[in-house]
């Protein structure tokens, strides 16, 4: 880890494998986890999909926007919503308490393991398609990342030796 940054946040599309490779290298690094959409629909008390239904997506984009603000934590593995890029605050934020690791997988595998893109409470504008907003998305993910790390091909413990072997090579 780089000298004074404890967290490692990871970014990237849904599907990506944010959340379970997020729980992974936690347990190989020794640091907590914490997963924002977790925290948002604990917070809201309902789920994602409910918020865009009854709210908007441009509110969900809100309440991560919050959501990552508001975190004080240290030594943690944080798995972002696939929507936290849309907000420079909270990416400087991340990035200031630690490396942003942008977990890519190509748009092929990213649609066969996301089966439930009309119901998953996706910040999207109505009747984006999923590859809209890959397309719309997948810069911003390589502007804010500090790694990029391939999803998929490897296994998860393979993803995540090599997210620890980039980080340490940034140190």
């Amino acid at each position: 880890m780089r000298a004074g940054k404890s967290n490692i946040a990871l970014i990237g599309m849904p599907g990506a494998g944010k959340s379970t490779i997020g729980i992974i290298l936690a347990k190989l690094t020794s640091l907590d986890f914490i997963d924002t959409d977790v925290l948002i629909q604990t917070s809201q008390g309902r789920s994602l999909q409910k918020i865009v239904d009854s709210d908007g997506h441009l509110a969900l984009r809100a309440i991560e926007e919050q959501t990552l603000l508001n975190l004080r934590c240290r030594n943690h593995v944080i798995a972002t919503g696939g929507s936290a890029v849309y907000s420079e605050a909270a990416m400087k934020s991340l990035s200031s308490g630690g490396v942003i690791v942008f977990l890519h997988a190509d748009l092929q595998t990213l649609e066969s393991r996301v089966r439930n893109f009309s119901s998953r409470g996706l910040a999207k504008t109505p009747g984006q398609s999923f590859e809209d907003l890959y397309r719309e998305r997948l810069p911003l993910y390589e502007k804010f990342a500090d790694i990029t790390v391939a999803s998929c091909g490897s296994s998860h413990e393979e993803i995540c030796a090599t997210i620890i072997e980039k980080i340490q090579r940034l140190g």
